[in-house]
């Protein structure tokens, strides 16, 4: 078969190669992807600037859908409403706030492509972003004979019972706006229940929708949305020569869910002879970075502890690459893709076991740990830092393991799984 011959309308709002987070994930699909299959991609007119910078595929059409001057305005008031005071956002209110702003896209997107969906235009509708599973797809009323594909969608891990102090700082309080939304919505229920295919992120987003709409298995499926450069794929880690530091890394952003905080008490924690073993590096920014930056200065550990502040993502690589574990005890993840970084880069990790993080990481490549309570997660982190550190054998065999499970998350081999559906489904 000719693969270039399917043709797939590839809607993804969110898409840049020059950002962070879901517009990257959404360009990566895109860019793989279209290596494959004949491909007409429908994205916000907010990303034509980065897509004019990169050189387009021969096999692909970009449409894009601009913005009316009410939602340019309406984005900057509810950007100051969702902002908190002392810096960060609260992401329940603003991914509420923000839906009018999508609902335009999906309007303008149904009006431009109904007719030609109808007609058979393509072989395959396939919608990436928004990947929360909280938006409707409207082109889907005219998927009657054409395949509808959603995701992958991730999202709703509740925070553990334990750690509702860290919910609160999180505005967990406003999560009941997600199923405000799904009831209010229009054509929420319907997206779900007409797609001929769901991809889950996580098993508990998979068993969440599973339930919501009462899907059949044959019409979800579980798909981790998030994926690794091919350049993260690095060798195995060496043995340390005699006196070289064990290198300790935790890259995401300073935000009270993502814990850095329980490293750095984790390694307060450890004899004076194991840190002076060790080195920790903290890549990334947020709110929460001054307190952290307190807390290694009362800890007595600024000899240990070294902030990079934000960085590009491609600089990121150099920090896997000398590091030798990866330690990032979030404890409520839904992608998590600097685990698989990390793994990637032959980092055993240590992580907690709730959201998709906890999916990723074996008992073969590091340390998933159950969030039953902060002391219990510290104390769990110090023992298994310690074990790694003097545990030469299982931080390497750990190190090769991890790049293994990691080679599959590569995007260009995620790219041949969703090929494989569409050609299952066509």
């Amino acid at each position: 078969m000719n693969n270039k011959k399917i043709k797939v309308l590839l809607i993804i709002e969110q898409c840049n190669p020059e950002w962070f987070s879901v517009p990257l994930v959404g360009y990566n699909y895109y860019n793989q992807i279209s290596k494959l299959v004949n491909t007409t991609l429908v994205t916000h007119e907010r990303n034509k600037e980065a897509f004019e910078k990169q050189r387009k595929s021969e096999n692909t059409k970009i449409i894009y859908i601009n913005e009316s001057e009410f939602i340019k305005k309406y984005y900057k008031v509810i950007s100051l409403i969702s902002s908190k005071p002392l810096g960060g956002v609260v992401w329940p209110l603003l991914h509420t706030l923000s839906y009018p702003m999508y609902a335009e896209f999906n309007q303008k997107v149904y009006q431009l492509f109904k007719d030609s969906i109808i007609k058979s235009d393509y072989d395959i509708v396939h919608a990436i972003t928004p990947m929360i599973p909280r938006y409707p797809v409207k082109v889907v009323q005219a998927c009657q004979n054409t395949p509808f594909i959603i995701g992958p969608v991730n999202g709703g891990v509740p925070f553990p019972p334990a750690f509702q102090e860290t919910a609160k700082k999180e505005n967990a309080n406003l999560n009941f706006l997600r199923n405000v939304g799904r009831f209010l919505i229009p054509g929420y229920r319907e997206t779900y229940q007409k797609a001929t295919r769901v991809l889950a992120g996580s098993t508990y987003t998979l068993n969440m929708l599973k339930n919501l709409f009462n899907l059949p298995d044959n019409q979800i499926s579980l798909f981790y949305e998030n994926g690794i450069p091919e350049n993260f794929v690095t060798q195995p880690k060496q043995k340390k020569q005699n006196g070289e530091k064990i290198n300790l890394l935790f890259v995401g952003r300073l935000v009270p869910y993502k814990c850095a905080d329980i490293v750095i008490q984790a390694i307060s924690y450890l004899d004076t002879s194991l840190q002076n073993q060790i080195q920790l590096t903290i890549v990334g920014d947020g709110e929460e970075k001054n307190n952290l930056e307190k807390q290694v200065k009362d800890l007595n550990l600024s000899h240990l502890v070294k902030f990079t502040g934000l960085i590009p993502q491609a600089e990121t690589l150099t920090y896997y690459n000398q590091a030798d574990i990866f330690c990032f005890p979030s404890i409520r993840e839904f992608g998590g893709a600097v685990v698989l970084e990390a793994m990637a880069s032959g980092l055993p990790c240590i992580v907690v076991n709730n959201g998709g993080i906890g999916e990723y990481v074996t008992e073969e490549t590091g340390f998933k740990i159950e969030p039953t309570s902060k002391n219990y997660l510290i104390q769990e982190v110090t023992d298994k830092i310690k074990l790694l550190v003097t545990d030469e054998n299982l931080r390497l065999n750990m190190s090769a393991n991890a790049i293994e499970r990691a080679k599959e998350f590569v995007w260009k081999n995620k790219a041949q799984k969703i090929l494989t559906i569409y050609e299952h489904l066509k």
